[in-house]
């Protein structure tokens, strides 16, 4: 079993886990100059294994960072010697509680955005898979039964646009009484919504917690239409993923697209060359994190950004393929040469090109 089959492994069983690489030099061997650990952020042994293994000044620090921020982080030591610091979580689930006219769209935008999405109805009619075609998961059932069918953990997005204040109650004391997650909120009038949480606080459940609910759900932004309600919720879901980072929201900030783990997990002995962004300036198309696979034939999966600043990066990563060596690789998309091929980001990104071996 490859690391990449452990880590999603782990991942389906809901662990986080932080991926540290240490290398020297910008070009080298993996086998002498490059070494990789897997550890559990929850591992009380994971300040002397980061020690003992990679003892560079700062480099509990940046862990310790990683672990608030939940963004990827590079360290650069002495005789060019780089760590890497790249956490995974659990595939990031939208949770659609009710299947009617604002799911349709909402479904939609959370797949597109890389969320792993699940919808919920009650009414055959309305929780199917022809409807929700780009939903991992569609779940005909009671809402009380889909909650404890789902588990919830800290890294889920939780929408409810039940049909009825009754549902909907249902369905956020049950939530309530489990594990709170990255985003729960609940679509109505203020009333409607004032009422709900009144209710629940007077059958003793935390009034911080129901607090933090985003009622009535979405950005006011003036919406009206099931796409525009559903444009306002994403948008309100992803300022909370990027932005809302604190100890009652800590979660995913990297920009790694899981189907490109579920990728290399799945590659066995394949060829392939592996890409990440390990650090950035400026503006920038893909942030820390992300990953491209690159085939012997320049075939791609997965994406740094696109344009030429991808087409630089095949020619020397199929290039690495079959060598068991790895290289560092700078993009500016600042100069006239950018310019020329219409990026208009103007940043720098520096990536890693290694040889899956």
């Amino acid at each position: 079993m490859n690391l990449y089959e452990n880590l999603i492994k782990d991942l389906e069983n809901n662990e986080n886990k932080l991926v540290i690489t240490r290398l020297k030099g910008s070009t080298g061997n993996l086998d002498k100059d490059f070494e990789r650990i897997v550890v559990n952020p929850k591992d009380s042994m994971i300040n002397s294994m980061v020690q003992n293994n990679m003892a560079e000044p700062h480099i509990k620090e940046a862990v310790q960072e990683v672990l608030r921020t939940g963004k990827p982080k590079t360290v650069r030591g002495n005789e060019g010697r780089l760590t890497i610091i790249e956490p995974f979580y659990p595939k990031e689930r939208l949770i659609i509680l009710g299947g009617g006219h604002i799911a349709l769209p909402l479904t939609e935008f959370g797949a597109r955005a890389g969320f792993s999405v699940t919808v919920a109805d009650d009414r055959p009619s309305f929780a199917n898979k022809a409807r929700f075609p780009l939903a991992e998961r569609v779940i005909c059932e009671s809402f009380d039964k889909v909650l404890e069918q789902l588990k919830l953990t800290a890294y889920d997005y939780i929408v409810i646009i039940t049909r009825g204040h009754r549902y909907d109650t249902e369905c956020l004391r049950h939530i309530l009484s489990r594990t709170e997650t990255i985003y729960a909120g609940m679509i109505g009038s203020k009333r409607r919504v004032a009422a709900v949480k009144a209710l629940l606080k007077e059958e003793g459940f935390d009034k911080e917690r129901i607090d933090r609910v985003c009622t009535p759900i979405g950005l006011s932004i003036g919406a009206v239409t099931p796409e525009e309600i559903s444009i306002s919720i994403m948008a309100q879901i992803i300022r909370r993923k990027r932005l809302d980072q604190n100890e009652n929201y800590a979660g995913n900030r990297s920009d790694l697209d899981i189907k490109v783990l579920e990728l290399l997990a799945a590659s066995k002995e394949e060829p392939m060359s592996i890409v990440t962004i390990i650090d950035t300036k400026g503006s920038v198309p893909r942030g820390p994190g992300a990953k491209m696979i690159v085939y012997p034939a320049g075939q791609i999966a997965g994406s740094i950004g696109g344009g030429c600043s991808e087409a630089e990066v095949i020619h020397d990563a199929v290039k690495i393929i079959g060598t068991k060596s790895f290289m560092l690789r700078t993009i500016d998309m600042t100069g006239d040469a950018a310019e020329a091929e219409g990026m208009v980001c103007g940043g720098i990104m520096e990536v890693l090109i290694e040889d899956k071996v």
